[in-house]
């Protein structure tokens, strides 16, 4: 449950004699649209309208073995009366806890759990959103439970006083964020005739509850005032079939009572325009820095069959040879930039620049902000075009012909919000729309692109401030000034501007869709383990004309020490770099790319359209063998790397504390120290000499997998040899482990800066037998909703709270989190022991229905049906690393689990979680081991063995 980034969400209404006619009509339902759908869908849409206003959009996956559903309510933060900031979240909040029909404040978290599930909630500015997946079978139950929370909530007074604490340790836990503490000086400094100026969180000030001025009296009238079912979009995505589905959601959500309300207008522009152009700068407590701009433009929602604002974005955020980024970062300016509509209410709206800045950017952002006004000149005087217009609409027509499922929670909650904002028609392809070219659209749009109709936003960590103004809750320093629009006008740096230039057509867009003949392989076979293993597996199931090709380079170069550690983060680093503007083009065509550092060495991955994959691969694997790495760059990655390690002292406190235990236990890895005191001293020279030490002895492996034939496979292999390999001697690189714990518990306590204490309990399994692993997947899935249900909402500890899998290279453990505003670490661990010793008598009385239920949702959970191929090529590759050469690991596990006797979970239970047998407790405060002198202690350990 948590507040969420601005949403674009426009409720549509039925008028008063539209609901009379409708009612008459029908007692039900309207009659029922099925809306477009991709040529790949095999699903099945229905659109219904209830007869009390809540529309409905229904998705029968005869496959699907999770079922799930979101309700959006078009009602958020921007909803909150001023003298209740933070009422729409809190209420939020509420609804799970305890309806007319199911009183239990834990009942739906743990019927949800029970069968495999998972829930949560977001607000944002206009729109809540509430969500849940289950296993299939159980999908008519848990609507009965989610129907409820908005017909008959009962606002339970107690949980109304408790429920507040909850809040304001969400608050309390991210006040300290960089994120949250900048969004609050874009709120400080917006217009405060708009909603968006308010705080949207809420604390227990701003929800207080005394007899002068009672929270539920509060909570009840803003309910009733603003949740009505036409305000509600709901998504039901399950196996059923649609009049079954259909059924199901008529029986149950009828009873939200219609209050015919209308969603609130928010008319004010959301920056006042009469103050533009200014300059906001804040503080940040990081090491980040950001040039943010952005430009007040109208509302671009009715245009989402042309959208204009994707085009001009797409230009501006290009990141090809010549673009504005492109410049930026040839020149050590800057490493990221993105743009886009930054907020959209219907009435108005922002299209938003983001600039990531190197130190050097930071220095100079004054004369990159010229910069992005000759950019924008360029694009409004040749960016547009007809041919630039059907590349994209090109692009969006193939992604939509071969688009691939999500997950059906990510399915429902991405429907239930569309359906908000698109007619039901549309529903499914309006993200992909592209209709036709609009030169007169993106013209008005890039009208507003001007210097006297900006604010730009510098985030950085020491800024120089002279009388700053601190944010109300989350005390941000910031200052405002207005900048000078001719300044903004002034010609930018000659050398720069001469670079610019906008892109070329995309040599990536692919040409050749056809699926190659040939069934659909069970598993990869290994057709050569000549010096390199080379594993294929032709996949067309989901009939889309792609493919995934791994490659890892494991060598024993890159393993030694923190300082090779490093190295190979700067040299992954100088490739990606090298790369990026060359090879985004083929991210916009649908090919992806990542190169990445693991404990073994370097993994390249390039995924998407098969047409192409092998040009992008090939220029991958050349910057691989033969990177070109500049004094410049060298420079920017090592502060980047610098500044990212310092900023984990400052991460949130369980964060800290959960990756004190991965870096503590897993061997090949170093301390955040070891590997900032390597970052700070390593040299340019080292770094050249370091990618040849990395090729002279290595361990390749290859997996090429989808829309491809074996000859692809070989012929991707070749070049790998012939670009990578030529000079390369063959040794094996064995897999890390994880060191086994002593058998008394180890506390260490970690020195934080932050008010709040951070807990996390790691109690690890005895080997990395299916068994061993089975019992603590098991025993997880048991604990974790009775967990949450004493110590967060029973307890109220804190916002942090849960208990989970903590599982490394299939060592398994539990693990225990607990992040707390109030509570001290020994309170904290007070509270764990007492609810362990109650809930080994819960543990006591669980009968075999309600164990096999359990079971049930673990192997339902393991086994889950892959939706897309990407998917499976990352499950293929994990047990090509885990040396799993039958690729059943999720058979094996999956049979293990079925297996787990109670007396087995018992006897699994006490040792690991009563008695602590290997536990590693790390917190922040109080007594303990200092991180070295833990450290230490558990380097000696030896590894956990498979028995």
């Amino acid at each position: 449950m948590h507040i969420g980034t601005p949403m674009n969400a426009r409720a549509l209404t039925v008028n008063a004699f539209a609901l009379l006619l409708l009612l008459f009509v029908s007692s039900f339902a309207t009659a029922a649209q099925t809306p477009s759908k991709s040529p790949n869908d095999n699903n099945e849409y229905r659109f219904i309208e209830l007869a009390n206003g809540l529309r409905a959009i229904l998705v029968s996956d005869k496959n699907a073995d999770k079922a799930a559903a979101s309700m959006n309510v078009a009602v958020g933060s921007g909803d909150d009366p001023k003298e209740r900031e933070g009422i729409s979240h809190f209420l939020e909040h509420m609804l799970f806890l305890g309806t007319e029909q199911y009183p239990e404040p834990g009942e739906y978290q743990q019927f949800i759990n029970s069968h495999g599930g998972s829930h949560n909630a977001f607000t944002a500015f206009q729109n809540t959103n509430y969500f849940f997946d289950i296993q299939a079978d159980y999908l008519g139950s848990a609507l009965d439970r989610f129907a409820q929370q908005f017909a008959a909530p009962l606002f339970t007074a107690e949980l109304v006083d408790r429920e507040r604490n909850a809040v304001h340790s969400e608050f309390s836990a991210k006040q300290k964020e960089d994120g949250r503490r900048f969004y609050s000086v874009k709120k400080a400094t917006s217009n405060p005739e708009h909603a968006f100026h308010q705080f949207a969180v809420g604390n227990l000030t701003t929800l207080k509850n005394t007899e002068d001025s009672p929270l539920r009296p509060d909570l009840i009238e803003f309910w009733k005032s603003h949740y009505s079912a036409n305000l509600m979009t709901l998504a039901v995505y399950g196996p059923q079939p649609l009049d079954e589905l259909e059924t199901m959601v008529q029986s149950r959500f009828d009873a939200i009572e219609n209050r015919n309300l209308e969603a609130r207008a928010h008319t004010a522009s959301l920056l006042e325009t009469d103050s533009l152009p200014a300059k906001v700068t804040a503080q940040a407590i990081k090491d980040v820095r950001s040039l943010s701009l952005s430009f007040p433009i109208p509302s671009q929602q009715e245009n989402y069959r042309t959208k204009p604002a994707s085009y001009v974005a797409n230009l501006l955020g290009h990141e090809g040879p010549g673009s504005l980024f492109d410049v930026l970062k040839k020149n050590g300016l800057a490493d990221s930039l993105s743009a886009g509509i930054g907020m959209d209410t219907g009435e108005n709206a922002t299209l938003d620049i983001s600039i990531a800045l190197t130190p050097e950017g930071l220095r100079k952002h004054e004369e990159i902000l010229p910069l992005v006004f000759q950019y924008i000149d360029i694009i409004r005087e040749q960016g547009i075009s007809q041919q630039r217009f059907e590349e994209m609409q090109r692009l969006a027509q193939i992604d939509f012909r071969f688009r691939e499922q999500g997950d059906p929670i990510h399915e429902a909650m991405r429907l239930s919000s569309q359906l908000q904002d698109y007619p039901a028609d549309d529903i499914l392809s309006a993200p992909w729309l592209m209709e036709r070219y609009a030169p007169d659209q993106y013209r008005a749009i890039l009208a507003k692109l001007t210097p006297d109709n900006v604010m730009a936003y510098v985030l950085a960590p020491q800024p120089e401030l002279k009388n700053p103004n601190l944010t109300q809750w989350y005390e941000a320093p910031w200052e405002i000034e207005p900048l000078d629009t001719e300044t903004l006008l002034a010609k930018a740096s000659d050398p720069l501007v001469k670079e610019l230039r906008l892109p070329l057509p995309n040599p990536f867009v692919p040409e050749n869709l056809a699926m190659v003949p040939g069934k659909t392989m069970n598993q990869p076979e290994l057709l050569s383990n000549n010096g390199m293993a080379i594993w294929f597996a032709r996949d067309t199931r989901f009939n889309t004309p792609k493919a995934s090709v791994f490659f890892s380079l494991r060598t024993p170069a890159a393993r030694v020490s923190a300082r090779s550690h490093v190295l190979t983060q700067l040299l992954v680093d100088s490739i990606n770099t090298n790369l990026n503007a060359w090879a985004y083009s083929a991210r916009l065509a649908g090919l992806d790319y990542s190169i990445y550092p693991h404990l073994r060495g370097i993994t390249v991955r390039v995924g998407g359209y098969n047409d192409k994959l092998h040009t992008l691969m090939n220029r991958i694997l050349m910057q691989v063998s033969a990177p070109e790495i500049t004094r410049q760059r060298f420079g920017i990655s090592q502060q980047n790397l610098i500044d990212s390690l310092q900023n984990k002292a400052k991460d949130r406190p369980v964060e800290q504390t959960s990756e004190f235990i991965q870096t503590a236990l897993l061997e090949d890895t170093w301390s955040t120290e070891e590997k900032l005191e390597a970052a700070r001293s390593v040299t340019l020279d080292e770094l050249l000499s370091f990618t040849e030490t990395l090729l002279s002895e290595v361990d390749p492996v290859l997996l090429a997998h989808g829309n491809i034939t074996q000859a692809y496979a070989l012929n991707i292999a070749k070049q790998v040899n012939a670009i990578v390999l030529g000079k390369s001697d063959f040794v094996p690189v064995e897999r890390s482990h994880v060191r086994k714990l002593p058998a008394e518990e180890i506390l260490v306590s970690l020195n934080v800066k932050h008010p709040d204490t951070g807990y996390t309990l790691y109690t690890q399994g005895k080997n990395t037998s299916f068994e061993e692993r089975a019992r603590f997947r098991l025993l997880a899935q048991i604990i974790s909703s009775p967990f949450y249900e004493e110590l967060r909402t029973t307890r109220q500890l804190g916002y942090i709270v849960y208990a989970t899998p903590f599982e490394m290279l299939e060592t398994p453990a539990l693990g225990f989190v607990v992040q707390s505003p109030t509570a001290s670490q020994s309170e904290i661990d007070q509270a764990v022991r007492e609810f362990t010793k109650g809930f080994e008598k819960t543990l006591s009385n669980l009968d075999e229905k309600r164990l096999e239920g359990e079971k049930e949702a673990v192997i339902s959970s393991i086994l889950e049906r892959d939706r897309q191929l990407g998917e499976i090529s990352g499950r293929y590759w994990s047990e090509i690393d885990r040396d799993s050469e039958g690729f059943d690991s999720r058979e094996k596990l999956a049979q293990a689990v079925k297996s787990v006797s109670l007396e087995e979970l018992k006897a699994t239970f006490t040792d690991a979680v009563l008695n602590r047998d290997r536990a590693l407790r790390a917190v922040t405060g109080g007594e303990g081991l200092s991180a070295s002198e833990a450290r230490d202690l558990i380097l000696q350990q030896p590894p956990v063995t498979a028995k």
